[in-house]
């Protein structure tokens, strides 16, 4: 009779025991994600978002695991491209920062592990069935490159640079006059800059209306490359008539 109260006692500490390391993990993880632009423009982003956008992108992803008295934490990121089985890439930091520079759908899956200290047979698990992936959907590669330009310091079309930029992750570009000789030249920290590009001048004097030459080289996200060489035609005497509606 006393052996059955104290083996009851017994089973009643492990049944309490093991309730309680099971409480101490009720909360479940938020992980969430931060995706900042070339040009600076941050979006943040919960699991099962979609963010679409142009390469380059800087994308930090965060677990919002806490961590739990007795237990150990894993918090692991697979990185897969959709249309691939198996993850190119995993990381095992609560917080990874990742660059992307490829278009394409990448798809994210955090998994975050707690395993009891003391019985490690007691596992709490978060992974596909709690969160839906993060994906981010990066366009494929564009560039144009005008012909002409005037600036005459209207406010419109007063400097000379490339547009319907997407996802351009190497770029560099130069004007040449008739002689070949370099005026200006911009880097890729350039093309998202609404007053960036060449201004119509050539050590702080302006040229001559007439017949340039710009060369552009430049790599897409998607590994299209491009080498690009046309006129520019500066046209200070051109003024655009812009109406208000």
């Amino acid at each position: 009779m006393i052996a059955r109260f104290y083996i009851s006692i017994l089973l009643m500490l492990f049944w309490a025991t093991n309730m309680n390391l099971h409480a101490q993990v009720v909360d479940a993880p938020s992980p969430a994600a931060v995706v900042t632009t070339a040009d600076g423009e941050v979006t943040e982003m919960s699991f099962g978002d979609e963010y679409s956008g142009e390469a380059p992108l800087k994308v930090q992803f965060f677990a919002n695991a806490a961590e739990q008295e007795g237990f150990s934490l894993v918090c692991r990121w697979e990185f897969t491209r959709e249309g691939e089985v198996y993850p190119f890439l995993t990381r095992y930091d609560a917080d990874v920062e990742y660059e992307i520079r490829e278009s394409g759908t990448l798809i994210v899956q955090p998994k975050i592990i707690y395993t009891s200290i003391d019985n490690p047979d007691i596992v709490w698990e978060f992974g596909a069935e709690d969160f839906e992936p993060f994906r981010i959907v990066v366009a494929e590669s564009k560039i144009d490159v005008p012909n002409a330009f005037s600036p005459n310091g209207d406010g419109i079309n007063d400097y000379y640079n490339v547009y319907n930029v997407k996802s351009i992750v190497e770029f560099n570009a130069a004007i040449y006059n008739r002689w070949g000789q370099q005026l200006y030249s911009w880097g890729i920290d350039q093309i998202n800059c609404e007053e960036c590009g060449w201004d119509g001048t050539y050590k702080g004097k302006p040229v001559k209306d007439g017949v340039y030459f710009v060369v552009v080289t430049a790599r897409g996200a998607d590994g299209v490359t491009y080498e690009i060489r046309r006129d520019v035609n500066v046209l200070r005497g051109y003024t655009e008539n812009v109406s208000n509606p």
